[in-house]
Order: C-alpha cells, then sequence, then structure tokens
C-alpha cells in the first residue's frame, strides 16, 4: 500500500478517536452533574420535623384509616349499647347521649386542625417537590442544547475533517492518473 495511503488512513482513524472521546467526555461531564444535583435534591428533602409536626402526621395518618374507623364504631356501639342496657342510675349517658355529643364534638375539633395541619405540611411537601422536578426539567432541557451545540460543534469538525478527506482523495486520484498516464507513455 502507497505510504499516503496509509498516513491518510490513519489520520482519519485518529480523527474519529478523537471526535469519540470528546463525546465520551461530554457524557461523563453531563452525568457527574445530573448527579451531583441529584444528590443536592436529596440533601435538602431530608428535613428535621418537629415533635408536632411528627405527632400531626401520625394523627391524620392514623385518623384516616380503616382501622380508626373500625375502632370507632366499635366504640360508639359499645357505648350505645351499654347506656341502653344499663338500668336507670346507672347510665352514664342516658338517650339522647348528650354526653357521647360532647366528646364527639370535641374529637373533631381536635382532629380537624391536626389533620389541616398535616395536609398543609404535605402541601409544603408537594411545593418543594414541584420545585425540584421543574428544576431537574429545567437543568435536563440546558444539558439536552448543550449536547446538541456539541454535537453540532463535532458534527462540523467531521464535516470540515470530511472534506479535507476528499481534498485528499482528489490528490491521491490525481497523483495516480499522473502516475498511470506516464506508464501508459513509456
Amino acid at each position: 500500500m502507497h505510504p499516503a495511503k496509509v498516513k491518510y488512513i490513519t489520520s482519519l482513524l485518529d480523527t474519529e478517536n478523537e471526535h469519540l472521546n470528546k463525546l465520551n467526555e461530554i457524557v461523563l461531564q453531563s452525568i457527574e452533574q445530573e448527579n451531583s444535583l441529584l444528590q443536592r435534591m436529596a440533601e435538602q428533602q431530608e428535613e428535621q420535623l418537629s415533635l408536632g409536626q411528627r405527632l400531626a402526621d401520625r394523627v391524620a395518618r392514623f385518623g384516616g384509616s380503616w382501622k380508626f374507623i373500625s375502632w370507632f364504631a366499635l366504640l360508639l356501639c359499645v357505648w350505645i349499647g351499654i347506656n341502653l342496657v344499663l338500668a336507670g342510675r346507672h347510665r352514664f349517658d342516658p338517650y339522647p347521649f348528650i354526653l357521647l355529643n360532647l366528646l364527639l364534638s370535641c374529637l373533631a375539633a381536635i382532629q380537624a386542625p391536626v389533620i389541616m395541619m398535616s395536609q398543609n405540611r404535605q402541601e409544603e411537601k408537594d411545593r418543594k417537590r414541584n420545585e425540584n422536578d421543574y428544576v431537574v426539567n429545567l437543568k435536563a432541557e440546558i444539558e439536552i442544547r448543550a449536547l446538541h451545540q456539541k454535537m453540532d460543534l463535532l458534527i462540523q469538525e467531521q464535516f470540515k475533517k470530511l472534506i479535507e478527506s476528499q481534498a485528499e482523495q482528489i490528490k491521491l486520484l490525481e497523483m495516480i492518473i499522473r502516475e498511470l498516464k506516464r506508464n501508459n507513455h513509456k
């Protein structure tokens, strides 16, 4: 094989290798930036809850469960049953169960604000999560644009090398044609 051809092919392979290495570096940098962003977001989400916040979450979780409804229905049935079965003065809450109504009103008055506190905390968590999602989406969009620009740059470099290689090929063809013409004239 002609030394110029070997040199040309080696140059082409080296250029392609350089482009692949650049692309690999770009992707690795993007992955590192994304990992650092995700790590910072995870650290922000690990918040310290106060005793009141933890208690409000537990009360809301239990108060909105079937376990609570079952226990509460059972307690109401036992309360009413005992007060209907007991005779005369032994009833602690005779019909129309005024004490039971008072207890239910107090429970509702306490439970409603606690549930609202828990819902407010959940709303705050959702707001932070939405903000984090927005930041991640924005970061991804910026990263995609940067990758597109870098890919365009690599394509332009490859196109320039392609034109250079075509010019080199034309020179080699002209040289081959001249050599063929010299050999034919001899």
